[in-house]
């Protein structure tokens, strides 16, 4: 999730509500000053891997509940993201990319995420990294989706190839 801001970066002024760029914004009262947090979102690399045939989903170590889904990665400075998406794959998975084809791009409204998202068929054997606790394959015919962000790309991605994917229901966030 962002940062929420309080105070000006610059100048330490509370902040206040301004509609800045069609969009309500929080920014500085001191016209001098200027300041306006945009709150952009975070660029994001996600990936449906197909390994041997069949769909590789991955839970990551600090997941709280036992889920599973695309192996994703921040877009780093300066990084293509096709190329973010290879590295992201032979960090998280120790798979060798062998493409990476645009499947789309994807709001992930509570972490402020912009997910971008490729097919990826990749080769080798499975090594996950330090990220990952475990992972699962699925035959593409039996893959179902979550309705949120990544589950969508994989939907879509299910869908281009003539399957009829079915949502599934998310488990119950813990609360803290």
């Amino acid at each position: 999730m962002t940062t929420i801001y309080r105070y000006c970066p610059r100048c330490a002024q509370a902040l206040q509500p301004r509609a800045e760029g069609g969009f309500p914004r929080q920014a500085c009262p001191d016209t001098q000053c200027g300041f306006v947090w945009w709150d952009n979102p975070t660029p994001v690399v996600a990936a449906v891997v197909e390994h041997d045939g069949e769909v590789i989903l991955a839970r990551n170590k600090l997941w709280t509940y036992r889920f599973f889904g695309l192996v994703t990665g921040f877009l780093e400075r300066n990084e293509i993201p096709h190329e973010a998406v290879l590295r992201e794959v032979e960090e998280e998975l120790g798979l060798k990319g062998d493409t990476a084809t645009l499947i789309g791009h994807y709001t992930f409204e509570r972490m402020n995420q912009l997910i971008i998202a490729y097919h990826v068929p990749a080769s080798g054997e499975v090594r996950l990294g330090e990220e990952l606790a475990e992972y699962i394959r699925v035959a593409p015919q039996q893959a179902r989706y979550w309705p949120a962000a990544t589950g969508l790309a994989l939907r879509d991605w299910l869908r281009a190839r003539g399957f009829d994917p079915q949502p599934i229901e998310m488990p119950a966030r813990p609360r803290s």
